[in-house]
């Protein structure tokens, strides 16, 4: 218990196994910064047989936080061993947000918000459209999938190169979502307003192979939640096809967001000044 006639400086984390290369302490500390917050987050890097245990601290109050972020490979642990995981959590099987409210822990995941904040900020109007195709069914296309799904998109395809994956997903989220390998992809993106990749290719500036565009819609929108390069060889080849693209680093900002207001008490705002900062970190660490 601290004393009532001290402030009350609130402290948060973000946990993971490696964690050296996240880059959540350069955003929280900025909005920290603007909004003129007493606070702090930092890295704690966990390995996964301490897990439990750092939890245990974060309910008991030994640790001195209120709570953070799980990044890999503790977000599916974060959701078992929190008291009050939301219905998003409960659906996905994995949380990204703590944050210990009436002595109680509390989950949430912000990846899907992130993604669908980032679209909407960067290509108002993308979500009028009713056929979304994702490529890959790996831990990351859960929450993509959840969102689109919850926004009303009305027909998901999920393309991944092993058909079982994808036709997992399609159980776990419902009739709206449809599994195939990735030889349908050309038959499933036509009309599509919305292709998203979920998968590692082209990260860190490595080839990826040749898409053809041209079946989705006229104004469709191509996403990549990979941001490292921002444009990565995906959006570049949609770009050269005449299509919109929207990059991933918007995403990380975005489901940042909601957690920093339940462990600081206010909502920040993701500004150009907060991009060209991580985007200046980024290039520093090339």
């Amino acid at each position: 218990m601290h004393d009532s006639r001290e402030t009350f400086v609130p402290h948060a984390f973000v946990t993971g196994y490696p964690v050296k290369h996240s880059r959540s302490p350069l955003i929280h500390g900025y909005w920290l910064e603007t909004l003129g917050l007493e606070g702090s987050y930092t890295r704690q890097e966990i390995t996964p047989e301490n897990f439990a245990g750092f939890v245990s601290g974060l309910k008991s109050g030994e640790s001195g936080f209120v709570g953070g972020n799980v990044t890999i490979p503790h977000k599916e642990t974060a959701f078992k061993l929190a008291d009050c995981p939301d219905a998003l959590s409960e659906e996905l099987g994995a949380s990204n947000t703590l944050w210990m409210e009436d002595g109680r822990l509390h989950a949430t995941n912000t990846d899907g918000y992130g993604f669908l904040a980032n679209l909407d900020a960067a290509a108002p109007g993308w979500d009028r459209t009713d056929r979304a195709v994702i490529l890959g069914a790996g831990g990351a296309s859960r929450a993509i999938i959840q969102a689109v799904r919850d926004r009303g998109i009305g027909e998901i395809h999920v393309v991944n190169r092993t058909a079982a994956r994808a036709q997992e997903l399609a159980d776990r989220f419902g009739p709206k979502v449809h599994a195939h390998a990735m030889g349908a992809l050309a038959e499933v993106s036509k009309g599509a307003g919305l292709f998203v990749n979920t998968t590692s290719l082209g990260m860190d500036g490595d080839a990826a192979p040749d898409f053809d565009f041209s079946p989705l819609a006229s104004g469709a929108l191509v996403t990549d939640i990979v941001y490292v390069p921002l444009i990565t060889p995906i959006l570049r080849q949609a770009q050269d096809q005449g299509f919109a693209v929207v990059d991933g680093l918007g995403m990380l900002l975005h489901q940042a967001a909601p957690g920093f207001e339940k462990w600081f008490g206010k909502r920040p705002v993701v500004d150009a000044e907060l991009r060209r900062r991580i985007l200046a970190d980024m290039e520093a660490h090339r």
